[in-house]
């Protein structure tokens, strides 16, 4: 793992660094949630190491805090970490070496983690980017919800210090460099455009799964496009 590091260039520590710094700063609007959700300090940084994965977290205190179960609260961030973890496993899995690495990766893969590791070309570079930034992650969510839940005693709630909006501004700044070409914007228009029809009537975390409707009608276009023609080639002979 030590030649991996070797790989990773300026640019892409800087880009770790801020990402690691940001979800330090989520991992405390999470760590208030969770306080007032009435979890326990040790639940919060216990919960925040073993599962490692924001959205879920987020799902499963807001189904606590709306006084829903806890085995439903954990069912609900099970399925909405697992099935976007699915899509990053196959493209981030690729990038690691031998079965012990696979598992540390099955643990460290996230929005982040997969951000990172797709924004690099080099297999390696891409490999080693993915390592530092998930064991950076691997310390500062846990260190961000604890401290989130040391002030979860004087802050009613997140949108008092408008941590609230820290963990949407880091989805949208991974997402928007993506923005590239016209396929990948339809896939954001047809799947917003679904997840808002259905927030009414679906309960939350599903409308989120239902936007993936944006990239499955994309791909089917793009299936049933004609392939293009291709040019005539005029075979006659040259004149003498």
């Amino acid at each position: 793992m030590r030649s991996a590091w070797r790989t990773i260039d300026s640019a892409t520590l800087r880009a770790v660094v801020v990402m690691c710094l940001s979800v330090l700063v989520i991992g405390a609007s999470y760590g208030v949630a969770a306080h007032s959700a009435g979890l326990a300090l040790w639940q919060i940084v216990l919960i925040a190491t073993v599962v490692l994965a924001g959205s879920s977290e987020f799902v499963f205190v807001g189904v606590l805090a709306a006084g829903g179960v806890p085995v439903v609260a954990a069912l609900a961030g099970l399925l909405v970490v697992n099935t976007r973890n699915f899509g990053y496993g196959l493209a981030v899995g690729k990038h690691l070496r031998g079965l012990p690495e696979a598992f540390l990766g099955a643990h460290l893969i996230n929005d982040e983690t997969a951000a990172m590791t797709t924004a690099e070309s080099e297999p390696r570079r891409a490999r080693a980017a993915f390592l530092l930034c998930g064991l950076g992650i691997l310390i500062c969510w846990p260190v961000g919800a604890g401290l989130g839940a040391l002030l979860g005693s004087s802050v009613a709630s997140p949108e008092a210090l408008g941590l609230d909006a820290a963990f949407p501004a880091l989805l949208a700044a991974l997402a928007i460099p993506a923005l590239r070409t016209r396929a990948t914007w339809a896939a954001v228009a047809v799947g917003g455009a679904v997840a808002v029809a259905s927030t009414p009537f679906l309960p939350a975390g599903l409308p989120i799964l239902c936007a993936l409707a944006g990239f499955a009608a994309v791909e089917a276009a793009r299936r049933l496009r004609p392939p293009p023609l291709e040019p005539c080639r005029n075979h006659s002979e040259a004149p003498r």
